[in-house]
């Protein structure tokens, strides 16, 4: 039975702050026993702001590796792509950030989807230990219709099982994306949750009854503790 640790902010301001003093704690404690933390990072309004704060810090950013969970079939420098997202937040010019190591999705510029998917498969496996390869932390976003990553209910990437990477598709794009596969390989996973919008969501993802095909977050179930973040607007607490 997956466990959740829920912490609530009173607003989303307040998750942004919380979210990133997390992040940065998790990532402190991992460098503390291992040469190099392995980190994959989501898209979405919710983390933007708490990435903001993130790359602020002064963590051993040059010991830390990025990689993104999901991301749409666009070119880098389109703002639907959350490699945009994390250029106007985690690396803005100045942070001590930008010393760390950023993987990002070659999209685009190769000849479909599917080969962006075979392309960062190669990449996980060449720069992660394990198999599958295992991270030291993924975050993840909640859709209001139940998705985490770019796994859409009713989408064909659901069932892929074998696969680290594969292709995906919704909200009007093409998307590469972690399988369950590789988002269940991980010591910790934080969902990052804000706005009245995502209410039923996140009381489905807590429903140990939900199914995965109505709700895809649910196929995130590791063996440790999932961490869920979230403000009161999300996940009202009276």
């Amino acid at each position: 039975m997956t466990k959740y640790e829920i912490h609530v902010s009173d607003d989303k301001t307040s998750l942004s702050h919380a979210a990133s003093d997390f992040i940065s704690q998790i990532i402190e404690s991992i460098l503390k026993n291992k040469s190099r933390a392995k980190i994959a990072l989501c898209g979405g309004s919710t983390p933007k702001a708490a990435y903001s704060l993130l790359g602020k810090k002064n963590i051993d950013w040059k010991n830390v590796d990025l990689f993104l969970g999901d991301e749409r079939w666009v070119d880098n420098s389109s703002q639907d792509s959350n490699c945009f997202l994390l250029n106007n937040s985690l690396f803005k010019e100045g942070n001590p950030s930008l010393e760390a190591s950023f993987f990002s999705v070659s999209t685009v510029e190769l000849q479909s989807p599917e080969e962006s998917a075979k392309d960062y498969e190669r990449i996980i496996k060449k720069n992660l230990d394990g198999n599958p390869p295992r991270f030291d932390l993924i975050l993840l976003g909640l859709g209001d219709d139940g998705h985490t990553a770019s796994l859409f209910p009713g989408s064909d990437a659901l069932f892929v099982r074998e696969d680290l990477i594969t292709v995906g598709e919704g909200k009007g794009h093409k998307r590469i994306t972690f399988t369950s596969k590789l988002l269940n390989s991980t010591d910790n996973i934080v969902f990052l949750i804000s706005g009245s919008a995502k209410q039923v969501a996140i009381k489905r993802l807590l429903d140990q009854s939900e199914s995965w095909e109505r709700t895809p977050a649910k196929l995130v179930a590791p063996s440790s503790e999932i961490i869920v973040l979230a403000d009161k607007d999300a996940y009202p607490t009276s």
